[in-house]
């Protein structure tokens, strides 16, 4: 009996060790190296949308597209440990008093939740996407987070990172993005399955005009600084 209490013991330690060196390990292998293909991405590709996944190094994606993202998705990207506590406390608000839902995630957050994760909004994976935050804002850089988010960010079906969706969209690579075409592609990424950059309607011609002039601001105030430096 006591040998069999020992080996359950031994057996839920190499348990517990794994849950716990799994996530780092990951973290710091994506740190230097491309991540494989997502989650998500497989299982699209299962249901027949394709996979069009490009990595493209940071230096050779167009610092218009960074501006774009920071200035759609994440203001505080360059200030912030993770977690944006005031957009979150908005998004609270906001959703409480009913209408379309909004989220508070900020880049790392949507970083984590793409490349480690699956789809959905339960608590266990919104719990597990915490942490997973904490790990990479602690390991990578912001210029590494960036990055990788360019590059996994979903852009249409089956068109993942940004020189697919520059490809797709623009025919063009994206190290050739306009200011005008990064505000575009940054505005559909709420939904990137319902909405076109190439063609865009009212909603997002609108949203897009909002965007590019909110890039400025990136820019002349340095938003963007832990990303391009100076001179982005």
């Amino acid at each position: 009996m006591a040998k069999g209490r020992k080996r359950g013991r031994r057996v839920l330690l190499i348990v517990l060790a794994i849950l716990v060196l799994f996530p780092i390990v990951s973290v710091l292998a994506t740190a230097v190296v491309p991540p494989p293909p997502t989650i998500l991405m497989l299982r699209q590709a299962v249901r027949g949308e394709g996979l069009d996944y490009q990595w493209q190094a940071l230096k050779r994606i167009s610092p218009n597209l960074v501006n774009a993202a920071i200035a759609a998705e994440d203001a505080r990207f360059c200030s912030h440990h993770g977690f944006d506590m005031d957009a979150i406390q908005k998004a609270l608000d906001h959703n409480a008093e009913g209408g379309r839902i909004r989220g508070g995630s900020t880049i790392s957050q949507q970083t984590a939740k793409n490349v480690f994760l699956w789809p959905g909004r339960d608590w266990v994976r919104k719990g597990l996407e915490a942490g997973y935050t904490v790990l990479i804002e602690t390991v990578w850089s912001k210029r590494r987070i960036m990055e990788v988010y360019l590059n996994v960010v979903e852009w249409a079906p089956g068109v993942y990172g940004a020189q697919a969706a520059s490809r797709h969209w623009f025919g063009k690579d994206a190290a050739d993005l306009s200011p005008r075409e990064a505000a575009r592609l940054a505005a559909i990424l709420p939904a990137p399955r319902r909405y076109e950059a190439a063609d865009p309607g009212p909603y997002v011609r609108r949203r897009a005009a909002r965007v590019q002039a909110a890039m400025g601001a990136v820019r002349n105030q340095g938003l963007n600084l832990c990303v391009v430096g100076r001179g982005g």
